[in-house]
């Protein structure tokens, strides 16, 4: 796996890793990507950090997991009790990803 580059911090914001294992992404979607991961909140680098970490990589098996607490079935992670929010930036993420055929967290180093 190759580094291609790291952003140091700025004003505040976490660095950014980016990795390009799957395929090697055309600049203008670079761009894109590193603006969208420069703008997220640490509530949705938080929630790309327990996909990686927690669920395998994936949304749908931590999007399961909140809804399942939401309708008091068993769940696996306890996640904080903003969960229609976070069900919300997942979503969003999760649109992001697809749309650019990448994974956030090549991108928000952990």
């Amino acid at each position: 796996m190759a580094e291609a580059s790291e952003n140091s911090v700025k004003n505040g914001k976490t660095s950014v890793s980016k990795r390009f294992d799957r395929l090697t992404v055309p600049s203008k979607v670079e761009g894109e990507v590193s603006d969208y991961v420069d703008r997220l909140s640490n509530e949705h680098r938080m929630l790309v950090i327990l996909k990686a970490q927690l669920y395998d990589g994936t949304w749908d098996s931590m999007l399961d997991d909140l809804k399942n607490r939401l309708e008091g079935k068993p769940y696996i992670f306890k996640l904080v009790n903003r969960i229609n929010d976070d069900i919300a930036r997942i979503e969003e993420m999760q649109k992001f990803e697809a749309e650019h055929n990448i994974d956030l967290a090549d991108y928000v180093k952990m």
